[in-house]
């Protein structure tokens, strides 16, 4: 069975910085990918931020790129995500998300069978 464990939100002030991380563990497990959703009340979750495992390619939502970097650490099947420039808009439950199989749309919920529990980012202006 496969469990995502997810640590390092808090309260950060707006341009402020978090680093968020994300252990997977499970006897069999072996990422195709890895990433990261959000969500606030009453919307939808939105993507984040997602890494291929093999190659380390990158792949990031528009609201995000350039502030927030993600990055993997292969050995202790660990997701990185490091979030500068924070902005109220920021604020969100962030999940970490992974699969095992082939993932085409790395934007999209679907393609992700694991979910962590989820961490809470709040940032104030």
């Amino acid at each position: 069975q496969v469990r995502l464990v997810e640590s390092g939100g808090g309260l950060v002030q707006a341009g402020g910085s978090l680093r968020l991380s994300c252990a997977a563990s499970g006897r069999t497990f072996s990422p195709y990918a890895m990433g990261w959703f959000r969500q606030v009340p009453g919307k939808e979750s939105e993507f984040v931020a997602a890494i291929s495992w093999r190659d380390g390619n990158a792949h990031y939502s528009d609201s995000v790129k350039g502030r927030f970097t993600i990055s993997r650490e292969n050995a202790k099947n660990t997701v990185y995500m490091q979030m500068n420039s924070l902005k109220p808009e920021d604020t969100a439950v962030y999940f970490c998300v992974a699969d095992q199989d082939r993932v085409v749309d790395f934007d999209g919920p679907y393609e992700y069978e694991h979910w962590g529990q989820g961490t809470q980012v709040t940032v104030s202006s």
